[in-house]
């Protein structure tokens, strides 16, 4: 390998590194520098090309310690004798590896794909590990280019070994993602969670094998379907490059969704935006002041669901989306839904839009993480804490109802807190002069599950 210090080959089972003068030596009197630690190097393997890579065989014939999956192990030619560990539970692994780098053996550790991608390589170096890394072409690429499309614009997750729901609000956020997914959290659970989501669902079993197959399918189709492991998906909201879908029922189905190579970046055009930036009816919309408090308490980014009840223009779950978050807006006037499918659509983020009127409107949605209540009184705010989000964040023009949503709230298990904004804007006078212009005093109340 390149670099001042090589594994010695000729055999498995040396293990340890050569020692290098600094300089050249003359007259046998320069000191030798002690061994440098032993080499831990990480080798991507792709099924689909088994050939040897640069720096493979090298790392072999120096390693002392070869660990990998069975799979991963029966593809390499591990030299006779070296000492092998099959991967089952990683933490035993990863304490053989640490106790081997200590002793001096170098050990060559072998995964799929590209291990820097949701790999070993993050746990290694939690471990304080350093290691150099061959990578493969990961399952993600793989599956992109069997797809045939670019993914400079996709988002990827995974729901390997962790909760499913970021992984899926992510899907019902943004236009291209990619999940990594495991046995109970795959195409099955995922496309369950997107039903009334307009998406396409692309899903690559056993890619690189001769089992390899890539399915084209819908959400409500991998819902009802049994998927081989492992399996990657792709969630494509594709209107954005093919025309809006048939039938499609969110803002746009994707057409004109923010598509960049930061897909879960802040906006360019930040938040809080002019009440200007929104069609509306009669001034029914929540001013920016108000909106820039309640978003901020919402704290939504990519991973989280958003409730937008009332929501009336749909500006605080627009910009919801605008940071990141999956949002589903409830709305029981049908002329008020069209203007927040227009306003989603104008700021290019997907919002799904639900007509009618909570609480009943609210069954059967999925379990949200924020949810703000903009309209619909004392019984709507009950139902939203009976599903127990972890923040509710509701505005109040009416004094006399503060109290009583505090004490709900409360009795309900949430911290309350809340605070009276009363905005005064600069306005034009004649002759040049400048009033200040008095907007109604808001009350938002936020609550945290305790």
């Amino acid at each position: 390998m390149p670099g001042r210090y090589q594994a010695r080959r000729g055999g498995c089972g040396v293990g340890t590194t050569r020692r290098a003068a600094v300089g050249r030596v003359r007259n046998g009197s320069l000191p030798v520098e002690p061994a440098a630690p032993a080499i831990l190097t990480v080798v991507g393997i792709d099924a689909a090309d088994v050939s040897p890579r640069p720096g493979l065989a090298e790392a072999l014939a120096g390693a002392g310690l070869v660990v990998g999956a069975a799979r991963h192990l029966a593809t390499v030619p591990v030299p006779a004798g070296c000492a092998t560990v099959t991967l089952g539970p990683l933490a035993p692994a990863l304490e053989r590896i640490a106790r081997a780098v200590t002793d001096g053996v170098a050990v060559v550790v072998l995964a799929s794909g590209d291990p820097g991608l949701f790999g070993v390589v993050r746990r290694l170096r939690a471990a304080g590990l350093t290691p150099r890394v061959l990578p493969a072409v990961s399952s993600v690429a793989a599956a992109f280019a069997r797809a045939g499309r670019s993914w400079d614009d996709a988002a990827v997750v995974s729901a390997h070994g962790r909760d499913l729901r970021p992984a899926l609000n992510a899907c019902r956020a943004l236009p291209a993602v990619a999940v990594l997914t495991a046995p109970g959290a795959g195409a099955a659970e995922i496309g369950a969670g997107l039903l009334g989501w307009s998406r396409r669902l692309v899903v690559a079993e056993h890619l690189g094998t001769d089992a390899e197959r890539v399915v084209e399918t819908t959400p409500a189709d991998a819902a009802a379907r049994v998927w081989s492991d492992p399996h990657v998906l792709l969630c494509l909201a594709e209107a954005a490059q093919d025309g809006p879908p048939a039938g499609a029922t969110t803002a746009g189905g994707g057409a004109g969704m923010r598509r960049d190579n930061q897909p879960a970046a802040a906006p360019a055009g930040g938040w809080a935006l002019p009440e200007s930036a929104y069609a509306h009816r009669a001034s029914m919309i929540t001013k920016s002041e108000v909106r820039a408090l309640a978003v901020a308490r919402l704290r939504p980014r990519l991973g989280r669901l958003v409730w937008d009840i009332g929501a009336g223009s749909g500006s605080v779950g627009v910009e919801c989306g605008l940071l990141g978050a999956a949002v589903v807006a409830v709305e029981r006037d049908p002329d008020a839904a069209a203007s927040i499918r227009n306003n989603a659509r104008a700021h290019r983020v997907d919002v799904r839009v639900v007509i009618g009127a909570a609480p009943a409107a609210l069954a059967g949605l999925p379990e949200p993480d924020a949810v703000f209540v903009g309209g619909g009184g004392p019984g709507v705010l009950a139902a939203v804490a009976e599903r127990r989000p972890a923040r509710i964040v509701a505005t109040l023009a009416a004094v006399d109802r503060v109290g009583p949503a505090v004490t709900l709230l409360r009795t309900a298990g949430y911290a309350v807190d809340g605070t009276q904004l009363s905005a005064a804007r600069l306005a034009d006078l004649p002759g040049g002069s400048i009033r200040l212009a008095a907007t109604n005093p808001v009350v938002v109340l936020t609550g945290e599950r305790q």
